[in-house]
C-alpha cells in the first residue's frame, strides 16, 4: 500500500474518533497508535496496561539480551498465558516484527522492548501501520514500545515515565505523562490496593509533591 494510501486512512480515522483503550480508571490510551513507555518500572506499566484489552498480548523483546519476564512476577497483574513473547535476534528484525504485528491487527495490544528510541521514520512507519491495521485487521491493535531512561522516540503519541517509589509497608510507584498529542502533561501516585488484587490512583499536586485523591477522576483501578 502506498504511503498516499497509508495518509487518506489516517485522515479518514481522524474524522472518525475512537472510544480509547482502559489504561488505568480514568486514564486511556489513544487506540491505533504507538505510545513509550520509559524509565525503571516500564515492564510493569505494559502489564498495567494489558489489563484494559482482551485476547493474547504480543510482546517483542530483543532475543540478544537475557532479561524476560518471570511468570510468577506477573501474575498479580495479569493471566501469564496470555503473553506470547517474540524474540527477533536483531534490532532491525525488531522493529519489523513490530510494524508487521500492528499492520496484522490481529491482537489489540503490541508491546515492544527496545534497547534504545527510534528515530522518527521508524515510528512514523509504526504508526501507520497501526491505522492500517485498525482498518483492515480483526481488531483495532494499540502499540507500547518500551524503551529505557527518559525515552525520548520522536513521533509517539503519548509518553509515559513510570518508576518505583516503594515504602516498607506500600508498593508505589510515580506515573508521569509527560507528552501527548491531546492531554496535558500530569503526574500520579499509583500504589497496589493492599486487600484485593488492582492499583489505587491518585492525583500529584505539584506544590508540595504530594498525592491526594482527586474526587471523581481518580480511585481504584
Amino acid at each position: 500500500m502506498s504511503t498516499h494510501a497509508l495518509a487518506q486512512i489516517i485522515s479518514r480515522h481522524q474524522r472518525r474518533p475512537r472510544a480509547g483503550l482502559p489504561f488505568l480508571g480514568a486514564l486511556t490510551l489513544a487506540r491505533a497508535r504507538v505510545h513509550e513507555f520509559c524509565g525503571p518500572a516500564r515492564r510493569t506499566l505494559a502489564l498495567m496496561a494489558a489489563r484494559g484489552t482482551e485476547g493474547p498480548v504480543l510482546w517483542l523483546r530483543p532475543g540478544w539480551l537475557p532479561e524476560r519476564l518471570f511468570p510468577e512476577g506477573v501474575v498479580s497483574i495479569i493471566e501469564p498465558g496470555r503473553l506470547i513473547f517474540v524474540t527477533p535476534r536483531r534490532p532491525e528484525d525488531l522493529l519489523w516484527c513490530f510494524e508487521e504485528a500492528l499492520r496484522g491487527g490481529a491482537v489489540a495490544l503490541v508491546v515492544a522492548e527496545l534497547p534504545e528510541p527510534p528515530r522518527f521514520t521508524p515510528v512514523r512507519r509504526l504508526q501507520l501501520a497501526a491505522e492500517t491495521g485498525a482498518e483492515e485487521g480483526r481488531v483495532i491493535p494499540t502499540g507500547l514500545m518500551l524503551t529505557p531512561g527518559d525515552g525520548g522516540a520522536q513521533g509517539v503519541e503519548s509518553r509515559w515515565h513510570i518508576a518505583p517509589r516503594h515504602e516498607e509497608d506500600a508498593t508505589r510507584w510515580r506515573l508521569d505523562l509527560r507528552r501527548a498529542r491531546s492531554d496535558p502533561p500530569g503526574s500520579w501516585m499509583l500504589a497496589a490496593s493492599e486487600d484485593r488484587p488492582g492499583f489505587t490512583l491518585a492525583r500529584v499536586r505539584e506544590a508540595d509533591d504530594h498525592a491526594e485523591m482527586t474526587a471523581g477522576a481518580e480511585g481504584e483501578v
